[in-house]
């Protein structure tokens, strides 16, 4: 036996082409109803499908956090510092109370729940205008 002599042990059937009228009736052999007896229409490729399954985040440039500066009261600062100790980013991060955000460090804002009673130095911070005027009444310095 040679290669050419070979034959397939089924025979082939002619495959059914289906909605072109003729004697398959008014469905065609496609059923009634549903997404496989419309045209053109076949199952959604399985990469689309995750994709639309994702929560979608809106808005230009999603979770942009860096505008945000870190938050810090003054009762904190009350517990952590010593009286004419400097308050600045460097220290709050020495101190861990604040923690890098992306490998920089972040910027702080001071707001004036508490009290303070120590006169401090602060530096490269913002304030709110309460807390501005309690680091005032205390004593503290502001740069």
């Amino acid at each position: 036996m040679q290669l050419h002599e070979l034959k397939p042990k089924f025979k082939s059937r002619k495959k059914k082409r289906v909605g072109r009228g003729g004697k398959r009736g008014t469905f065609s052999g496609r059923g009634i109803k549903g997404q496989h007896s419309r045209s053109g229409r076949k199952f959604m490729p399985v990469v689309r499908e995750t994709i639309k399954r994702y929560p979608k985040l809106r808005g230009y440039r999603f979770n942009a956090k860096e505008g945000k500066p870190t938050v810090i009261n003054l009762e904190t600062l009350e517990k952590k510092f010593q009286e004419n100790e400097v308050v600045s980013p460097k220290t709050l991060l020495q101190k861990r109370i604040i923690r890098r955000i992306k490998g920089k460090l972040p910027e702080v804002k001071i707001l004036a729940k508490g009290a303070i009673k120590k006169s401090i130095i602060f530096e490269n911070c913002q304030f709110s205008k309460k807390a501005k005027e309690e680091i005032e009444k205390a004593g503290g310095k502001i740069k």
